[in-house]
This record gives C-alpha cells, structure tokens and sequence, in this order.
C-alpha cells in the first residue's frame, strides 16, 4: 500500500513537472557547463535559473551539465547564467562574486577553475586590473540605462509646472525608454535589480501617461520615484542626484522625488508650494 502511494506521488510530481515545462513557449534548449558538487548545489542552481513559464535548469552534479530550456523571447541563456552566478555558481562564461562564493556551505565550494575574480556579471577573460577599464564598463551601464532617467526628469519638470499634457507625453516615452532596455546586457548587480523594478516602473509610467489630470499622475509618481530611487543606488548616473522629501504630499505621509538639481522644486504641489520640502541624500 506504501509503496502504490509513493508511486502515485511521483506519478504526481512528474506530470507536474512535465506542465510546468510544457508551458514555456518559444522554447530553446542548450547545454552549459556549471560548476558544483552536490544535491544542495543542484538545489540552488535550479532554483536560481527556473522562471514560472519562461525557463526551466536540470543541472547533473555528476557530469556537472545543465540542461537550459527557455522562452527566447522573455529571457536569454545569459541572464539566467547571471542569476546562478549571483548565487554563487560558476560557468565558463560568468564567474560568482567571490564573497557569495566564500559564504556557500562547505561542502557546496567546488574548485574554481576560472581563478581571476571578475566584477560581477563581467564575462570571464575580461580583463579588470584596470581601474579606467572599470570606470569606463560602469559608465557605460548609466548609458544604457539613460533614456529612463532622462524620461523621469523630464517628467518630474512637467509636474513641477504642473502639465499634465506634457507629463503624459513625458511618461509615453519613459514607456518606450523602459522596454528598449535588455536585461541582459546590464551587469548583474543592476540587472538583479532591475528584474525587480521593471513592472513597477511601467506600471506606474503607463497611468501617469493614460491621463492628463496631474493630481492623478503625482498619486503615480510617488510610487514610480520609489522604484527610480532603488535604481538609481545601484546604477549611478554620472551627475549628482538629489533625493528630496515633501512632507505634505500622500495626503500627508509624505514622498520622495530624484533631481539633478539641489535646489528643491516640488512636483506634487507645484507653484502652489514650489520649495515645499528638504534634500534627504546625496546620490553621488
């Protein structure tokens, strides 16, 4: 009897699992080399690199191969390397911070074959001795992410005159700012970060932009400034960036705004209270 119902439970869990793959569309299946040792690493890695409906990790800890299968259109064999680096697990492409690597448990530590630490998200073989080569990789992660902050500042201007034609149009094109940015070509720490935001961040700059009523649009950018300011600190921009404080705003609790300017300029209120508020962080 034990053993019909230990069947029936494998039964389950298999045509569970046989679902949860068959509903990834546009599927591209490759095998990679990613470096462990046992069933705790298998865990880790495949929890790392399965997305719901858009990819799926059977990592083998003895021939130490993963075999990937993923929405092409959603995702790429990339980003989900990057995921399983930030974890802690090397592949032949990208190499884990060494600090996640050092916290894995004991028996997870493989022996590194790539054995010059890499920023993170940095392919391996890059050379990062240079600190100018660095500075020049991290200024070029700003310019990817650019046309986003320029949208956001341009849309925080239009509410501090409050316009909420030119606010909507300013948020249209955050819109169109924020899907032309590929997850996999920031660097791991940012994309992280921005596979968290992103929803957010359109979600919020498509109702600012459905409607052209700017008590409407400040309920929006309260939130829509949250998520640019957990950007922001992860990606700096290569100016100074002010984050400031109303405290009347949100029906009194209060919100935040990012400007390049030092000088407060209050875009929930506007001229009605133009230097209503207090610089909070300098964002350098």
């Amino acid at each position: 009897m034990k053993s019909i119902k230990n069947i029936l439970i494998l039964t389950t869990l298999l045509v569970s699992l046989t679902s949860c793959i068959a509903q990834i569309k546009n599927a591209k299946t490759t095998q990679v080399k990613i470096y462990g040792n046992c069933g705790m690493c298998e865990k880790i890695i495949e929890k790392a690199g399965n997305l719901k409906n858009i990819s799926s990790v059977d990592w083998d800890k003895g021939t130490k191969m993963a075999s990937l299968k993923f929405d092409a259109k959603k995702t790429s064999q990339d980003e989900i390397l990057k995921r399983i680096a930030l974890v802690g697990y090397d592949s032949d492409k990208f190499l884990a911070p060494d600090d996640v690597y050092n916290n894995l448990h004991g028996c997870c530590q493989y022996d590194r074959e790539a054995k010059v630490a890499v920023k993170a998200g940095l392919n391996i073989g890059e050379n990062n001795s240079n600190d100018s080569d660095v500075n020049s990789i991290e200024k070029q992660e700003t310019n990817k992410l650019a046309k986003v902050y320029e949208n956001y500042f341009a849309l925080k201007d239009a509410l501090v005159k409050t316009n909420g034609e030119l606010a909507s149009e300013a948020s249209k094109t955050l819109v169109i700012a924020i899907n032309a940015i590929k997850m996999e070509e920031l660097q791991m720490d940012v994309h992280m970060v921005w596979m968290k935001v992103v929803q957010d961040l359109k979600k919020d700059a498509l109702a600012i932009s459905a409607t052209t009523d700017s008590k409407i649009q400040r309920s929006s950018f309260d939130t829509l400034s949250e998520s640019m300011y957990t950007l922001v600190k992860i990606s700096k921009l290569d100016t100074t960036v002010y984050v400031q404080h109303c405290p009347m705003a949100n029906n009194g609790k209060g919100a935040n705004w990012l400007s390049k300017e030092k000088d407060v300029k209050n875009p929930y209120y506007g001229s009605k209270m133009l230097s209503c508020g207090k610089v909070m962080e300098t964002v350098k």
